[in-house]
């Protein structure tokens, strides 16, 4: 290759920014197409943790993220009557620690976003085809002309465009948890402002919450995956598959549920990881959950997608004119990383999804009785221990001085 390298990313949520941000640094000349007509706004609560923060940091983004902190002060775990069972600090609730961020996706993403000004963004488009050479990709578009890279990066989330044209069918990749998640907007009257409501059933778990100066709440689902749902791919079937799961549930289920008809960001998936032998070919790569996503249950999907963004372009950017080294160093540095932290998800699902009325009882119990037990600390510990193992399994490399420096 010569001249300044050009890299097309699919995707404008966080792993492609922030990908687009690194690659700039370090001379490569990004384009981001995005399918959706602007940004997505609002999502749901996201963590950044350990490597991922010093991502953040050597980017200057540390201020802004903080000041969009989601302000969350406790859990409260209730019954099927709204009495409160327990409660929990947020930060212990959500296996945060430290200087631990946790932020609602779409501010994250328009702060990368506003970061990556100088870089093309290309809205309400996609890849319709992509025709790999020795030394180029061409990319056919569902709307925009036909284009020449030198490098494409599908950075497009859990079903990732780019992954199925590249590397084969979805199914190939995608490992089921056998539990389905549902997130939406709902009215501000149903969460307090720095609350979070958890209600908790045998099989299924009920959220809401309410992140500081919210104009309105977000309610989360958790269930297992219902028969059919696969098939389902249509918005108003997805809700009817989730009112059918909740029927007759107590609390404030119904009234939820009622609300979600008129939810306009309705979020309705397989709780899933994406397994590869590979994370590249030829001139094609993949970063965060097009890769490697770990599943919500994991709480590192956002973090994965930070440091992945900065390796991937790091690796690149020490070997010029060598992509299959560039990928091949990433994928070396990355995936120890991505194995522990995917790892995380099929043990903290078992506590976020109980399966018996005894399992919640002992639970609520031991959460209602912790402040006043000894060894408090080092029970606390325990839970938080794996998250923060797990989030600083990695050594970054260093940033190399940009090209031409």
């Amino acid at each position: 290759m010569s001249g300044m390298t050009t890299v097309l990313i699919s995707g404008a949520s966080v792993a492609g920014p922030a990908l687009a941000w690194w690659l700039r640094r370090h001379g490569f000349r990004p384009t981001v197409v995005e399918r959706a007509p602007a940004l997505r706004p609002g999502g749901y609560k996201v963590d950044i943790r350990g490597a991922a923060l010093t991502v953040v940091d050597r980017m200057g983004l540390r201020e802004q993220v903080e000041r969009h902190d989601t302000g969350m002060r406790s859990a409260h775990f209730v019954d099927a009557r709204g009495a409160r069972l327990a409660t929990m600090d947020a930060a212990l609730f959500g296996g945060r620690e430290g200087d631990d961020v946790e932020i609602m996706r779409g501010d994250l993403a328009r702060i990368l976003a506003d970061a990556t000004r100088d870089v093309e963004y290309v809205f309400d488009d996609s890849i319709a085809a992509l025709t790999p050479s020795a030394d180029a990709v061409e990319v056919s578009f569902e709307r925009g002309p036909r284009r020449t890279f030198d490098l494409v990066i599908g950075a497009d989330g859990l079903h990732s465009n780019v992954r199925r044209l590249a590397f084969g069918p979805e199914s190939a990749h995608l490992r089921s948890l056998g539990h389905h998640i549902a997130i939406f907007t709902v009215p501000a009257e149903f969460g307090a402002e720095g609350i979070e409501l958890m209600h908790p059933a045998p099989g299924r778990s009920v959220g809401v919450y309410r992140t500081a100066g919210a104009p309105d709440a977000r309610a989360l689902f958790l269930f297992p995956s219902p028969p059919g749902a696969a098939e389902r791919r249509d918005v108003a079937g997805r809700k009817a598959l989730l009112a059918e799961a909740f029927a007759g549930a107590g609390w404030l289920v119904p009234a939820l549920l009622d609300a979600m008809w008129d939810a306009p960001d309705f979020y309705f998936d397989a709780m899933s990881q994406v397994r590869m032998d590979r994370w590249s070919t030829g001139r094609i790569g993949l970063v965060g959950d097009a890769a490697y996503g770990p599943s919500p249950a994991s709480g590192q999907g956002t973090s994965l997608s930070l440091v992945g963004a900065y390796v991937l372009a790091s690796s690149l950017a020490a070997a010029p004119g060598d992509p299959a080294a560039g990928f091949a160093d990433y994928e070396r540095r990355m995936r120890p990383f991505v194995e522990v932290n995917q790892s995380l998800a099929e043990r903290n699902l078992k506590g976020m999804v109980l399966g018996s009325a005894a399992q919640i009882r002992f639970q609520t119990t031991m959460l209602r009785l912790m402040p006043r037990l000894p060894g408090r600390e080092r029970m606390i510990r325990r839970v938080t221990e794996p998250i923060r193992r797990a989030a600083t399994a990695i050594t970054l490399p260093e940033i190399p001085a940009p090209r031409g420096a």
